[in-house]
């Protein structure tokens, strides 16, 4: 049977995501200009602009179109107002550090380079929030093609994967993927990390993954993709072909990828403690600074935003919980779908498959092609069906999301 990088996806299919990904977009920017032009918009912060803590103050000219300026810098509300200040000025605030930087610095880049002759037409801002724009939304589109191609890789099906990617260009929470939000970057690095992870190309997934990390928190949670493709590596090595040199290697080899993959997160919490914390006295550090551990984004969330363990079962969040249920049902429903079809693999975790399972090929646990690294994988793992990684990876994101207040955007 063809492996997953030999598993070819319709191009025509292909192509099909492309139009129904732009569709989407423009679909959704129509009614956000409809609903703009028929409500008050909830958020009054978008025209909020004050000069830069670390800046000269300076008045910069008038742009030549004010008009277009001003509609451009509308839509910026919640936490795109983060985004582009930080993209505008830097990390000038404590709870500005709840945003991770690869969206501010692609912002910064492409407002700077390819946007940057539109200042003095719209004005500097106005270029921030439009470059923020179209890398989100570019985001999405490219984060539609590997979705379909991750699709159908595991699937195995290019009309289900076709399904599948139509549903995600239109899912429900699209106002964020066109929004100035970290989402379709997080997606885009996510999905095509795991399509490359798929493909063999371990290197490049590892890149991608870890950049995945640099646009959102959770994107240290990808990390349990390698550590799960490990356990079955090692597993296999060691007690399938009795080779525990090279189950030691696989360990070795899968808890740096899985390092990797955290640097990004830790980078930034090491950032945001020497500009807080370094060179102050103790009466002036924040308290987080004198903790054991001094994590700067677990304090923020928890003491700007609320977040933490069943902080969210309020009763005043019970819109919330209903706004949240058809997709969370969703979710639920294909875990119980899944684990009464396939309990062997499902209870087992993979470790004993069922006579089916052998049977078909498993990418997510071969080798990387890219690499002149010896085979580990593929030549000593069982073959199992690549779609249990993914059940264990939703039941476990829609465990976090259950706990803690992300449930209004799972």
């Amino acid at each position: 049977m063809p492996t997953a990088s030999e598993a070819p996806y319709n191009f025509s299919y292909q192509t099909e995501v492309l139009k129904s990904a732009i569709l989407s977009r423009l679909l959704l920017l129509i009614l956000i200009l409809l609903w703009r032009t028929l409500l008050t918009p909830y958020d009054t912060s978008a025209p909020l602009n004050p000069t830069c803590l670390n800046h000269p103050s300076s008045s910069p000219p008038p742009p030549l179109l004010p008009s277009l300026g001003s509609a451009i810098e509308n839509g910026v509300v919640w936490d795109s107002v983060y985004f582009l200040r930080i993209a505008q000025c830097g990390y000038e605030y404590e709870q500005s550090y709840a945003f991770l930087p690869l969206l501010p610095a692609c912002i910064f880049i492409l407002s700077r380079t390819v946007f940057a002759p539109l200042v003095s037409l719209i004005g500097d801002r106005a270029v921030l929030a439009l470059s923020g724009y179209v890398i989100c939304n570019v985001a999405f589109v490219l984060a539609a093609i590997y979705f379909y191609r991750l699709s159908a890789v595991v699937l195995k099906d290019p009309n289900a994967a076709l399904r599948a990617s139509v549903l995600f260009c239109f899912n429900p929470a699209s106002i964020f993927y066109s929004s100035i939000y970290s989402e379709s970057l997080y997606a885009l690095f996510s999905v095509g990390g795991l399509y490359y992870l798929e493909s063999r190309a371990n290197n490049t997934a590892l890149v991608w993954l870890a950049l995945s990390g640099f646009a959102r928190s959770n994107g240290v949670l990808n990390a349990g993709y390698y550590g799960f493709q490990t356990m079955h590596q090692a597993y296999d090595a060691a007690f399938m072909r009795k080779r525990a040199l090279l189950a030691l290697q696989i360990l070795l080899s899968g808890a740096l990828r899985c390092m990797c993959i955290f640097v990004p997160f830790i980078t930034f919490q090491t950032y945001g403690y020497h500009n807080i914390c370094l060179g102050r006295s103790s009466d002036e550090m924040r308290p987080w600074c004198k903790a054991r551990i001094p994590l700067l984004y677990n304090y923020i969330q928890s003491h700007y935003w609320g977040v933490g363990f069943l902080k969210y079962f309020q009763l005043k969040q019970l819109p919330n919980f209903l706004l949240a249920s058809p997709i969370l049902s969703l979710a639920v429903c294909s875990i119980i779908y899944y684990v009464k079809s396939r309990p062997e693999i499902v209870l087992s975790l993979g470790f004993q498959p069922s006579l089916e399972e052998k049977s078909s090929t498993v990418v997510i646990f071969s080798e990387d092609k890219s690499s002149n690294s010896p085979p580990i994988s593929e030549k000593y793992t069982s073959r199992r069906q690549g779609s249990n990684t993914f059940i264990v990876s939703q039941s476990f994101s829609l465990l976090v999301c259950f706990i803690t207040n992300v449930l209004s955007q799972y």
